[in-house]
């Protein structure tokens, strides 16, 4: 198996984190029977860690499909090599030191991990943009 598939499921680890973690925040703030119920009542705005552990998630889903539709590309059309790995490799390393960062608000070391993740989605994508 490619390891570009190995860290697609390991990315798929890293959704359910950021779902349960924001969550719970959420939970924690808004109650168990708002988690069990409808949902439908209007609600105060969410603390600080829960609105960062949403942004966290948000800003997560936005790169997940790119970083979906690079790494399979780079399997289905057999451009795998060593720099798509560890493009990878740095794209789901720098969004899991995303996540607590961000928990925790860190501002500028959280946006050059972002970078990072880029830096390694780019890695990801060249083969299939540039190679022949």
């Amino acid at each position: 198996m490619a390891v570009e598939i190995r860290i697609l499921a390991y990315a798929a680890i890293l959704l359910l984190v950021h779902i349960f973690a924001e969550a719970h925040a959420k939970t924690k703030q808004y109650g168990t029977s708002w988690n069990t119920g409808a949902r439908d009542e209007e609600l105060p705005p969410l603390n600080k860690i829960a609105g960062r552990l949403g942004r966290a998630r948000g800003n997560y889903m936005e790169t997940l499909p790119i970083a979906v539709i690079a790494l399979l590309g780079v399997v289905v059309a057999d451009k795998t090599s060593a720099m798509t790995a560890l493009g990878g490799w740095l794209w789901l390393g720098a969004r899991i030191v995303y996540l607590p960062l961000y928990w925790a608000g860190v501002p500028v070391v959280r946006t050059l991990c972002f970078l990072v993740s880029l830096v390694g989605l780019g890695m990801v994508l060249w083969p299939l943009l540039f190679a022949s």
